[in-house]
Order: C-alpha cells, then structure tokens, then sequence
C-alpha cells in the first residue's frame, strides 16, 4: 500500500501550483489566449498543459507551505507577473484599436459601431477591422508561440521565491502603455494625411461653389477617399504592427528581469 507524507504532498503541490498560477494569469490577460470567447475550460486545459511541460525544468522551489502567508503572497506575485506579461503584449492590440478610432473618427464612421466580443465594448467598425485583421497577423507570424516561449523563459529570469519583486518592473510596464499612442498615430498617421487633404479640397471646392450641398457631397468623397487610401496603406501598415509585436515580445522580458530584486 503506497503512503505519503505531508511533506510529500506539500513538495508536489508547490512544484505545480505557482507555476500554474503564472501560467493561468498570462492565459487570462494575453490577446487571443485571454478572448472571452473561448471557454474557461479550453484555457484552464491549455494552462494545465503548459504547465506540466514547464514544471519540471524549473529550479528547485522554496519549500513553503502554500497555505501560509508566505505561500500566499508567494501565489500573488506569480499572478502579478503573469497579468503584468499579458497586459504587456495587449498593449499591440490596443494600439491597433486606438488607429482604427483615428482613421473613423477622420472618415466620419465615428458612429458606425459594433459589438467588440474581445473588449465587451462598443468600437467602430474600422476598429473591429483592423482587429480581425491583425489578429490573422499575429498569428500568422506565431505570435502566440512567442508568448510561450517568453513565458518559460520568465521562469528562469524571475525564479519562484519569497523574495519581493522591484517596483522598477511597475514603471517599465506603465511607460510602455504610452506607446499606445505612439503607434496609433504612426500606424494611422498616413490615412489622416490623406483625409485631410481630401476635406481641404471639399473645403476648396465648396468656397468656390457655395451653391453645393457640403453634407451632401462631401460624406461620399470623404468615404470613398478613406477607403481607397485604407486599401493602399494596409500592406504598410504590415511592417510597423511587425515592429510594434516584437516590441511588446522584447517589453514582456524586460518587465520580467526588471522585477527580479
């Protein structure tokens, strides 16, 4: 008859339920992992999975109880760095969110808006299309293998121990969501040129011939200019949300060596 000790069981627990929250927080706040619409129990199985292949790589583990305090603010620094690893590289898709509002907003379909099932939010529709679009993106390029392995690096450049994380890592993922801003003008930036160019000329246009009708004519141009400009600078937009994916991958290792004591 097989028997085991408490200290057995305590041993086997800490070596599969920290890197199990890590793991669970970064499924849950990363894009396309974290997407409500897949089920809770598709990503409790990826998490599990994930872990079992991890866990045995790790370095030895503090031998605490994870019932005790220690254990417990133990357990709460591993969610704290797997959210602060998913929200790192959610920022790419905010930034993508954040032009697709700037080229509506210029194209007057600031109104048109969806339901966004990944925000719970209404967003415009140019928004919710540059989502899809670069969501393909992010995958056709393994985006979501990046994550992973950035993840069971993160084991090996921040450990599992009691000792607190520096508050350096806190400030490192708040000035790289201003960057949201950055690459939303940038990647939005040549559809606003061209906008504004269109709507100078109707200006033009309408000084010249007051008689014309400017709600009437320049909705229609000003649409029909936005979205031939948006089928020409879309292949362009490519490169830059490329950058824009490492610089999120390269943001969530720093996060992680910045907050090893």
């Amino acid at each position: 008859m097989l028997s085991f000790t408490s200290e057995q069981l305590t041993a086997w627990l800490v070596l599969f339920i920290w890197p199990l929250v890590r793991v669970l927080a970064l499924v849950a706040s990363s894009p396309i992992l974290g997407n409500p619409v897949i089920p809770r129990s598709a990503k409790i199985a990826l998490s599990i999975a994930l872990t079992l292949v991890i866990a045995p790589t790790l370095d030895p583990l503090p031998q605490i109880d994870p019932g005790s305090l220690a254990g417990l603010l133990i357990l709460a620094q591993q969610i704290i760095i797997g959210v602060a690893m998913g929200l790192a590289m959610r920022v790419v898709f905010v930034a993508v969110d954040m032009a697709g509002n700037m080229i509506g907003l210029q194209m007057g379909l600031g109104f048109a808006t969806l339901f966004d099932p990944i925000n719970s939010a209404q967003v415009p529709v140019l928004s919710q299309f540059l989502g899809l679009l670069f969501t393909l993106v992010f995958l056709s390029l393994n985006g979501h293998l990046l994550m992973i392995e950035v993840l069971a690096d993160s084991f090996r450049l921040f450990p599992i121990s009691a000792e607190p994380s520096s508050a350096q890592a806190w400030r490192l993922l708040a000035n790289w969501g201003s960057e949201i801003f950055y690459y939303g003008l940038l990647m939005a930036l040549p559809m606003i040129a061209a906008l504004l160019i269109a709507n100078l000329s109707i200006g033009i246009m309408t000084r010249a011939a007051p008689q014309l009708n400017i709600f009437a004519v320049g909705f229609p141009i000003t649409l029909a200019a936005g979205f031939m400009v948006l089928f020409v600078t879309v292949p362009f937009m490519l490169p830059l949300f490329e950058r824009l994916m490492m610089d999120g991958v390269q943001t969530m290792l720093a996060v992680v060596q910045a907050a090893k004591p």
